[in-house]
C-alpha cells in the first residue's frame, strides 16, 4: 500500500479541491478557479505545487494532449481519514471517539445529519468497521 502524507499544506489542498471538483483539469484551469484574478506569478505556483503533489502520488498528469491534464490520485474522504487520524494521534492518543465526540458536539448538526449519523452508526454495529 502507498504510503499517502498525513498531512497536505493547504496551497496543495486548494488544488486537490478543484481537481475533487472538476475530476481533470490544466494548469491554466486550475489558477483561475484557485486565484480568479491571477497572475503569472500564480500560475507558476499552480504549476510547482502541481509538482509537489506529483511527486508525493497525490496527482497524476496526462501528457497526451498539448496542455497536459492533472487528477487527484487521491480521494477527499482518504485524505480526510488520514488526517483525522493524525488528528487523533496527536491529540487524543490515538483514540477517535473522543475527537469524533467533540466535532459532533461543537457542530449544529441539522436533521438530516443526525439521522444519517445513526445511519452509519447502525450500520457499523451490523457489520463492523469496513476493512482498511
Amino acid at each position: 500500500m502507498e504510503r499517502i502524507p498525513k498531512d497536505v499544506p493547504d496551497a496543495e489542498l486548494a488544488v486537490l479541491q478543484v481537481l475533487w471538483d472538476q475530476g481533470s483539469a490544466t494548469i491554466r484551469q486550475i489558477a483561475d478557479l484557485v486565484y480568479p484574478d491571477g497572475t503569472d506569478a500564480q500560475y507558476a505556483t499552480v504549476q510547482k505545487l502541481l509538482e509537489r503533489l506529483e511527486r508525493k502520488g497525490l496527482v497524476e498528469r496526462d501528457r497526451s494532449g498539448h496542455a497536459h491534464r492533472f487528477r487527484a490520485r487521491i480521494d477527499r474522504d482518504t485524505l480526510v481519514g488520514n488526517r483525522l487520524r493524525a488528528m487523533a494521534e496527536k491529540l487524543c492518543g490515538g483514540l477517535m471517539a473522543p475527537l469524533l465526540t467533540h466535532l459532533v458536539r461543537a457542530e449544529a448538526l441539522n436533521s438530516q445529519e443526525r439521522q444519517e449519523l445513526r445511519a452509519l452508526i447502525d450500520e457499523l454495529d451490523r457489520h463492523g468497521p469496513p476493512k482498511r
